[in-house]
């Protein structure tokens, strides 16, 4: 795969991926109850078929790397490494939240309900959400693939993220900022990765359009800034 198709698989997977998870994320706040199961369910869905973006993305970022630089393969390899696994958590919190729905006879709130859930969209998602941004970053940052702004932004979500974290010792309020499965914690996080996601996807996919078609056989050398 040379640099001209990786950047475009890249940047189509990110803009796939945050598409999506625009779209499910006000899914969580149009029923102040227990929303119905049609809304949980077709949240999840949607959430899923992100999150199959999220995992595209991450694959052909660690590509990219590997055709620009392959000095910095390892962290091409890290970054997707702990976007994979924070896609599989996520993942399996959502496989927990949909069959909690559909064995009930009656309508529940997952986010409260389903106590599993709550350090895996949590503590757990964040910490390793900010593991992949801050690597994103770094990679970023050593090979220049992207503009300044993208490891800069990535530095700073990777640092929110791990702020997050202790929200483990603060409840199961989903109405409350900071908790196990408070709005901030859960919500907030996936929308502010969703809009930087959407940036990264786009201006990867427009990048594609600056690589001469000479230079995408040869790897680039790293520098020292």
């Amino acid at each position: 795969m040379n640099e001209n198709v990786a950047r475009r698989f890249t940047g189509a997977a990110g803009i796939a991926a945050a598409g999506g998870l625009i779209l499910e994320v006000p899914l969580y706040f149009v029923y102040s109850g227990p929303p119905p199961d049609s809304n949980v369910l077709a949240r999840l869905l949607i959430g899923i078929l992100a999150l199959g973006g999220v995992l595209v993305f991450v694959t052909g970022f660690r590509q990219l790397v590997k055709t620009v630089a392959p000095e910095a393969e390892w962290a091409g390899t890290l970054a997707f490494a702990s976007g994979l696994a924070y896609t599989i958590v996520t993942l399996v919190s959502s496989g927990l939240e949909a069959g909690a729905v559909i064995a009930t006879d009656h309508s529940i709130d997952p986010t409260i309900a389903v106590s599993g859930t709550y350090i895996l969209y949590g503590t757990i998602s964040r910490m390793l959400l900010g593991m992949f941004l801050a690597v994103f970053g770094y990679t970023v940052s050593r090979t220049r693939l992207l503009p300044r702004w993208a490891h800069r932004t990535a530095y700073a979500l990777a640092a929110v993220n791990l702020a997050f974290m202790p929200s483990l010792f603060f409840g199961n309020t989903p109405a409350h900022f900071y908790a196990a499965n408070g709005w901030g914690t859960t919500a907030l996080m996936g929308a502010v990765l969703s809009y930087w996601l959407l940036a990264i996807g786009i201006t990867t996919y427009r990048s594609a359009n600056r690589v001469p078609e000479q230079h995408t056989a040869t790897p680039r050398t790293l520098t020292s800034g």
